[in-house]
């Protein structure tokens, strides 16, 4: 009797702390799901400041990126001047302001270019198979051969600094990466069985990849697209920081960076700020990236 009692006692502690479990597991996912939407609001509003910064700076900016003030030359950071002032006493956030629109369009260029050119080479490998896949697929992984950075740099120091030239060299090294995403995707959607029926039913394949297949395929190079647009901007300022870049009298990112190294000890916000517009963009732009993929991923978004 003292067992069963014991045995009740046990079964009954157990069932009214069960409800508790689960509401501690309820509130748990409700924090982490409150917090996850808000840090992906904040990077959205991050990304539209700054590119209301690309388009519209006269507006953001208070002072004009090249007027030279010899009277506040290497100022701290200030009411007047919010980022401090540089060497020549041009202020630092205009100049950050305005460095927005070179940077951005590198980014956007390069992963576009990138997009369409490997996204291409992906659906004809993966749609038509056979030798082309084969050639195709070499051919890709020869670039797989040599790091994104390096082959940048290469093709950037081959052709010279300029903002085409940049952009291309930045869009032929992230390439392969997408090939390799767009082929997977295609190589997957062509055995469904909807792409057998419009087959079967007389449609041209060039009919069939273009309403049926491509369609079906593009979420995934999209969200590695926004992925890959914080990687472009890095890649790009990596290579204005080296002298490869945007060669212009208003500078971008990367320039700021190289013009402020030599003032580092002694003028701190020269680089400090271009490199934090370069990380909140990043941050901002792979926050992004992660809650589309967890959005259009049904497996991830059953674990949400």
């Amino acid at each position: 009797m003292k067992n069963s009692a014991a045995i009740a006692k046990s079964v009954a502690e157990r069932s009214a702390a069960a409800p508790r479990r689960e509401g501690r597991r309820k509130a748990g996912r409700r924090f982490r799901f409150g917090a996850a939407e808000l840090l992906t609001g904040l990077a959205v509003l991050t990304v539209v400041f700054l590119a209301a910064c690309a388009l519209f700076p006269r507006l953001i900016a208070p002072f004009s990126p090249t007027d030279m003030n010899t009277a506040a030359i290497l100022q701290a950071p200030s009411s007047i001047h919010f980022f401090g002032t540089d060497y020549f006493g041009r202020d630092v956030f205009s100049l950050v302001v305005y460095g927005t629109r070179d940077s951005l369009l590198i980014g956007v260029s390069a992963v576009a270019v990138g997009v369409l050119i490997g996204g291409t080479i992906g659906a004809l490998s993966g749609y038509i198979g056979g030798r082309t896949d084969t050639v195709l697929m070499r051919l890709i992984d020869v670039l797989l051969t040599v790091p994104g950075i390096l082959l940048a740099l290469a093709i950037a120091a081959a052709l010279g600094p300029g903002l085409r030239n940049i952009v291309l060299a930045i869009a032929v090294s992230s390439v392969p990466g997408y090939a390799r995403v767009m082929r997977g995707q295609i190589m997957t959607i062509r055995k469904r069985g909807y792409v057998f029926a419009s087959r079967a039913l007389g449609a041209r394949p060039s009919a069939v990849l273009l309403k049926h297949v491509l369609p079906n395929s593009l979420a995934p190079l999209l969200v590695m697209a926004t992925l890959g647009l914080g990687t472009s901007i890095l890649a790009g300022a990596g290579l204005s920081f080296l002298g490869l870049g945007v060669i212009k009298e208003i500078p971008d990112w990367g320039a700021l960076l190289s013009q402020g190294r030599g003032y580092l000890t002694v003028a701190w916000w020269i680089c400090t700020f271009p490199g934090l517009a370069i990380t909140l963009f990043v941050l901002s732009v792979n926050v992004i990236g992660d809650h589309w993929r967890d959005a259009v991923d049904p497996k991830r978004k059953g674990r949400g």
